[in-house]
Parts: C-alpha cells; structure tokens; sequence
C-alpha cells in the first residue's frame, strides 16, 4: 500500500512543485534559504558545474553524491515529521468541534474523515518524495556522464606526465653515465662526485623496469663504472702513499680529496680500504721505532710511544687534516690504530720480558697509559671504536671505578676511618678509551699484588715491634681503652690499595686483593691483638681457672695490673672497631668489583675472627677473649674469699655481726676492677654489660658451690651467711655503676639473672636454718623453697645441717616420696621442673629476717 501511495504521489508531484510568484515569495519570506536547491529558478546543469568547476574537483564525486543523498533522507524525515504533525491537529480540531453533546455516531464519522483526508496527504507526499528520488537519480546520471569524459582525460594526463619524467629519467640517466665513463678516464673526481650520486639516485627509479634489456644494460654500466672507480681511487691512494719500505711519492692534492668525496658513494668496503691503507702506512714508521729489540720500547721507556703519537697526530692535521672528509674522524682513527697496535707490543713484550717487571716500573707505566687513554677521551668522542678498521677491543669498555675517591694518596683518616664510610661520590664521566691499552697491564697485575702482600707482611712486623718499643696504653691516661693507632693505619692502606687496584682493574685482581686483606686481617687479630692479651700461665696457651687460682688459704692471686686491664680493654675496643670497619671494607670491595663477581667477596670469617660469636680462648674470636680474660681475672681475685668462706667454722658462730670479711674481700675486688673496666670500655658500652653477665653467671654459681662446702652450719652461722648473702646480692645488683659518680640503672636482664641466682643462695640458707623436725614439714618446706627435684641437692642441705648418714637416708626417702608427680605430656622432661618464689615475696622474707638478726644483735 506504501508503494502505491508514493507512486501517486510522484504523479503529482509536478503540478505541486510549480508555485506561483506571490506564493513563492511568501514561502521565501517566511522560510529565508541560501541553498540554491530552494530556489524557484533552479538549474541542475549550472548547479552541477558550480560543484565540479575543474577537472581536478571530479575526483570528489562521489562525495558530493553521498552528500545528495543525505540531504534528500533528511528532507524525506522532515517531511514526514510535519505530515503526522499535521494530521494529529487536524484530528484534534475536528474532535473538540464536536461539542459536548455529540453522539459517539458523530465522533465515529469526523473520524474517518480525518484519516481518508490524512491518507490523501500521505498519497501526495509519497508522489512527491518519489519524484525528487527520480530527479535526483537523474542528477546523478547527468553528473556520471558528463564527468566520464574527464575522467578519461585526467588519467590519460596522469599516464602521459608519468611517462614524460621517465624518459627525462631515462635521458637523464644515459646522458649521465657517459658523462661518468668519461670523467672516470680523466680523474675529474669533483665532478663525478656530485654526478654519481645523482645517477645512483636516478637509477634507483628504474629497479621496476629492470626487466628491459636497455635499462638493464644502463645498471650494469652503473656498477661497471662504480668498480673502476674504486680500483682507480685505491691505485691512485697507492701511489700517493706507498707500502712499508718505499719512499712516499705522493702527498696530499686535491685530487685525493675529490677522490675520498667519491669513496663515500662507492661501496663501504673502498672507503675502509682507503683508511685502513693511510693508516697502517702512517704508522709504519711506530713499528720500525719500536721493535722488541730497541732500548725505547720498554716500559721504563713508555712515555716516548705517546709523545710519539702526538707528534704525528699534529702533523697529520697539518698536512692531511682538510684531505679527507671530515666525518671520516681521521685523526681518531689514527690513534684508536695506534692504541690497538701499542696493547699488542706491549702484552707480546711483557710476556716475553714478564722476569724483568717490577711493580714500580708496572705502576708507572700504567700510570702514563691511564694518563695517555683520558687525554684521548678530553680530544676524542670514541664514535670510531665500534667501526674502526683495525683491531676492536676485546671486551666492552666498562667503568671500572664508579665511585672513585682521591687519587693522590694523601687522604688524611680520623679516628673511625670516615673515608670508608663517607656518602657515594657522584659517577665519573665514562671514557670510551678506558683500558684501550692498559688492558694489557692486567695478567701483570700478580706482580702489584705480589708487592702489597709483602709490603702488608712489612707493616704488620712493623705494628709488632712499635707495640713492643712502646709498650701498652698507659693507665690513667686518655690511651686508656683506646682504639689502637695501628688498626686505622691498616685500613688507611687498605683503603689506598683498594682504590689503586680498582683504576688498574676490577677483575680477578681485585679478588686477589681480597685475599690478602682478608690474610693481614687474621695476622693482625693474631699478632696485634691476640697476641698482646695478657698471659696468666706459661703452661699453656689460655687461659684457665685453675691456673688462677691458689687453694691454700690466704694466698694472693696473680691478678692483672691495672696498665694489663687498661690493654685488654684498648684490645677490645680495637677488635670491635675493626669488626665495623671490615663489615664497610667488604661493602666497599663489593661496589667496585664487577658485578659477576661481587659474590666471591666474603669477609665473614674475618669479621667472625673479631666478633663475639666463639667463646673458646683457643679458637675463639678476640673481643670474647679479652672479655673472658675481664671476667676471669675479676673471678679469680674473689676465689681466695669464697674458699676462706668455705673453711670458716660456722658451726662455731655464736652471734650474728657485720658482713664477713670474705665478703668484704669480694667487694674490694669488685670495686677495684669494674670502674676501670667501665671507663676504659666506655665507647663500647655494650660489651661492658657483656663483660657484667657474664662475670655473674661465673661468679653466683661458683658462691653457691661454696656455700655447699660450708658443713655444718649452726643455726646462727646460717643467719651470717644469709646477712653475707644478701650483702652480696645489694652489691652485684649495683655492679655496673659501682664507684661511678653517674648513678645508671642497671640494664633488665643484668638484674634479672642476679636476682634468680642469688634468691637461690638466700633459699638454700633458708631451708638450712629451718628445723628438720618433723621431717615432712622440713622436706615440704624444701620442696617449696628451692623447687629442685635433684636428690644430690637435697643431700648437701642435709650435710649442711651436720645430720647424720642414718637421718640422711630416711630424710631422702621421705623426699623421694614427697616429690610431686610431673605432669605427663609430649613437652615434659624426665627431670622435675617448679615454680620459684618471686623476687616481690623473697624480697619481703629478706626485710624480715633483716629485723630478726637486728633485733638479736641488740
């Protein structure tokens, strides 16, 4: 039904689209348009021209087409929008003319009114749609045909200027290479220069039409003429320049120059001939100069090779510098030659002479062949070093100090060695020339370590015997404790060896190198350090308790002196300065060592050889040493009091006094020891509260042990030793600040061991004061006291109270059967474990028993 309507609508189509003037006007003055689609007077065939002016605008046809066709879609829209519109006004006017009173009848019949007067409309509106698509499928059709003429013409111009330029090319191109052939015979290398590139660039146009034979035959004249260029530029280069051994005929001209012009458009390999041949026959002269056999070509003689070639590199400026091109870099490739060749000479000389070397001559000629590579790289870019004719390095150039410190060797070093520890220094500039000959020096470098093994074994010899001339630090004195002089000497040469082996090499040299520090690390622990600790024995090598102590009575122990305390502690400090310091040397090594193989630097074991990890004297590290030397010698100074302890007849005491003097011996050993101990470790603190634990650990042990040797004890001997034990505990709780005027608290688990060991003292005497009748309260009071399971333990506290064998057994029986079942589980152990008293209730039982020993003193 939609195609009939459109197909009638077309029909009238016509008599609606011819308006009158007026109506025209009217539609105009309503409705302004500048489309020229609008006007009444429309034209196509003017209309099309206005779109295609030219020959050339045809090419956008089938835009401007597509454009047609969507203005009509949209119009057909529009249209289509307003009829509906229309309609439903219409339709609305017509229902509210019906008024209020009409019958559904009457609606029904204004209704189909409406849609035959609507279906009419849509019948018009299709026509005319319908007739727009035909004259503008007509439009279309005109436009097609009258542009197909042009078409045809624009492409017949197209194939005719492209046919044109190639016969300009082909003209072009022949005219050219008889132009060459005929320039190439006369050596007119200026203008074949410029006419070569030319044809080269022209030919290129033809690879496409290489299938005719005429062009092919142009081609191969092309590469003909190219090949006898380059066979007459090497033969004219020949005879300007001859081999070794012939006097030079020739010399710079401006022929060669054209000629070198002309190489840059040859082949790649001409041009390398070219350099390759000007440069060996430059340094010709180098090789006679410095053959094996001369005096000059030794190491001591290597400054007169780079004077040499400095020479030459200022004559050839001044001769040859404008002959060749300037992109050529000439001048650096000469000295790139040289560097090659010289690397060569010299690793084929060194082998042959490697007994001569020593590693002054080895160091001065590295030190000139370094200064000689980072002139190079102030005059030279280093752009020729991956495309030089001659020789290529070997391995890719690497800075090989990245962090390079001073050079000169007379860094001054504080107290800590800060240049060890000081920030990073920016990179250096990296030389593209770096190891271009000194490379050479590297399998000699043996003879440089060689040299600081010996000259480390000297100085450490030397640390020897100024330790011996000038003896230990003295006591009293700001020496005393200190780090010693000798430790920041080694590292201050470590340091210079380290930065000096580094800008020779940072390969397996700086390996070895390792090796020997970590060798002089151990011999100075050894020898410097070790080997000046204090001797108690000359039975043995270490260190013992029983070769300190004397069991008789009242004899006085061989203690150290105050200057051997004061060493021990300057030894310590050392040691544990040197711990650091070696811990910044391997981070040092590591930077500057390649990086395949940071991995084989490990200084662990010497760090290990000055830490406190290993407690044994014999094979043990220096600072537990000397800190078991500190506890050992305090130790064995209070052994004569706690065996006179031991002996004394408590079972014969019959009132309670002051402290004992045993104890008052203990305390003035205590007080002569630890305050110069502290103040000499006082830069090292932490090791001073080493030296405190483990001095209590030995020493409450050991006072236990005695008090089980104290037999039989009467009750009032029990309540001294009890007074004794506690003044003990007040002094040791108070041992690191004794005799110091800063009252410092002493640290957590320093008071946390003393007040366990010595409660336990406290709960022994205890049980030995209480009354062993009846026996279950005395073995339960036992076994809540001391909470040890051990029956051996149980039986000293039974020889402590002077029972007898027969009371003894049937005490111990009772205790084995009063013993608490442990608990059975995964977690327990077959010996009986209990829970302490705390140090709150053992601190309150004191104060008591305090005031019943005052109150039996009054």
């Amino acid at each position: 039904m939609m195609e009939d309507e459109e197909l009638e609508f077309v029909e009238d189509f016509d008599a609606i689209l011819h308006l009158t003037p007026e109506v025209q006007l009217a539609i105009e003055q309503v409705f302004p348009s500048q489309d020229p689609l609008d006007r009444a007077d429309f034209n196509a065939v003017e209309y099309i021209n206005t779109l295609f002016p030219t020959e050339q605008s045809l090419a956008n046809i089938d835009e401007v087409v597509n454009k047609i066709r969507l203005k009509i879609r949209r119009l057909d829209d529009n249209i289509r929008t307003v009829v509906r519109g229309q309609t439903n006004v219409g339709q609305d006017g017509r229902q509210m003319g019906l008024g209020v009173g009409a019958s559904s009848k009457d609606f029904m019949a204004v209704t189909e009114r409406a849609l035959e007067e609507a279906q009419i409309a849509i019948q018009q509106l299709f026509g005319k749609i319908k007739d727009i698509k035909d004259k503008a499928e007509k439009s279309e059709q005109m436009v097609k045909e009258i542009t197909r003429d042009i078409k045809q013409l624009d492409h017949a111009k197209r194939n005719l200027t492209t046919s044109i330029t190639t016969l300009n090319h082909l003209h072009m191109l022949a005219g050219g290479v008889d132009s060459l052939e005929a320039m190439t015979r006369k050596r007119q290398y200026g203008e074949v220069a410029n006419l070569l590139q030319g044809v080269v660039n022209v030919l290129e146009h033809f690879q496409k039409y290489m299938g005719i034979p005429q062009i092919r035959q142009l081609s191969e004249r092309v590469k003909a003429a190219q090949s006898e260029l380059g066979t007459q530029i090497l033969a004219d280069f020949d005879e300007a320049f001859p081999a070794q051994g012939s006097k030079r005929t020739g010399g710079p001209s401006i022929v060669l120059r054209d000629a070198c012009l002309v190489a840059n458009v040859l082949d790649p390999r001409i041009k390398q001939e070219i350099i390759k041949k000007f440069i060996r026959q430059h340094l010709s002269e180098y090789l006679v100069l410095f053959q094996e056999n001369q005096d000059v070509a030794w190491l001591d003689k290597i400054d007169r090779r780079y004077a040499w070639i400095k020479r030459q590199l200022v004559d050839y400026e001044e001769k040859y510098g404008r002959m060749f091109p300037e992109e050529w870099c000439m001048t650096e490739r000469i000295a790139v030659e040289f560097c090659h060749i010289t690397r060569t000479e010299l690793a084929k000389l060194m082998r042959a002479r490697a007994r001569e070397i020593e590693v002054k001559l080895l160091l001065f000629a590295i030190q000139r062949t370094t200064n000689f590579e980072g002139l190079l790289a102030k005059r030279f870019s280093g752009s020729t070093l991956s495309d030089s004719p001659g020789k290529r390095p070997e391995t890719p150039l690497e800075p090989t100090n990245p962090f390079l410190e001073d050079e000169s060797g007379e860094d001054s070093v504080s107290e800590k060695d800060e240049d060890l520890v000081r920030p990073k220094k920016p990179k250096t500039p990296e030389n593209p020339f770096h190891g271009i000959v000194s490379k050479c020096f590297e399998p000699h470098l043996y003879v440089y370590i060689e040299s600081q093994d010996k000259n480390l074994g000297e100085l450490i010899d030397r640390f020897v015997a100024d330790f011996r001339a000038q003896g230990p630090p003295k006591s009293g004195t700001e020496e005393g404790g200190a780090v010693l002089p000798s430790c920041a000497d080694l590292f201050v040469y470590y340091k210079k060896c380290m930065v000096q082996c580094s800008q020779l090499s940072t390969g397996e040299p700086m390996i070895a190198l390792t090796t020997i520090f970590q060798k002089y690390l151990r011999e100075y622990a050894w020898k410097i350090l070790s080997g000046n600790l204090p001797k108690t024995s000359s039975n043995s090598g270490g260190l013992t308790i029983s070769s300190l102590l004397k069991e008789k009575e009242g004899s006085e122990v061989a203690k150290f002196t105050t200057e051997e305390l004061c060493l021990i502690c300057s030894i310590l400090s050392t040691a544990e300065y040197c711990l650091a310091t070696t811990q910044q040397l391997e981070e040092k090594l590591k930077e500057k060592v390649d990086k395949p193989l940071m991995e084989r630097i490990n200084l662990t074991g010497e760090m290990d050889t000055f830490s406190t990890y290993n407690c044994c004297y014999l094979c043990g590290s220096v600072i537990s040493n000397s800190i078991q030397l500190l506890v050992q010698d305090l130790d064995a100074a209070c052994d004569p009091a706690l065996t006179a302890m031991s002996k004394m007849p408590w079972q014969s005491v019959e009132h309670v006094g002051d402290q004992s003097p045993y104890v008052t011996s203990v305390i003035m050993h205590i007080k002569q020891n630890v305050p110069i101990i502290r103040d000499n470790l006082a830069a090292t603190r932490k090791y001073f509260t080493q030296f405190c634990i483990k001095f209590i650990n030995s020493f409450i042990p050991k006072f236990i042990n005695h008090l089980f040797r104290c037999k039989p004890i009467s009750m009032v001997g029990a309540e001294q030793l009890l007074l004794d034990t506690h003044s003990l505990k007040t002094v040791l709780l108070d041992l690191p600040s004794i005799g110091s005027q800063v009252i410092r608290k002493a640290p957590a688990s320093y008071t946390k061991i003393v007040v366990k060991g010595m409660t336990r003292a406290e709960m022994i005497l205890k049980v030995v004061m209480a009354p062993h009748e009846p026996p279950v309260i005395f073995v339960d009071n036992y076994i809540k006291l001391l909470a040890d399971g051990n029956p051996e333990t149980f039986q000293k506290i039974l020889d402590m109270k002077g029972l007898k064998r027969s009371e003894q057994s049937s005490m111990l029986e009772l205790f084995r059967q009063r013993l608490p079942t442990p608990p059975s589980g995964p977690d327990t152990g077959p010996s009986m474990s209990f829970s302490a008293p705390t140090p709150e209730q053992e601190s309150s039982r004191i104060r008591k028993l305090e005031k019943l020993i005052k109150k039996r003193i009054q």
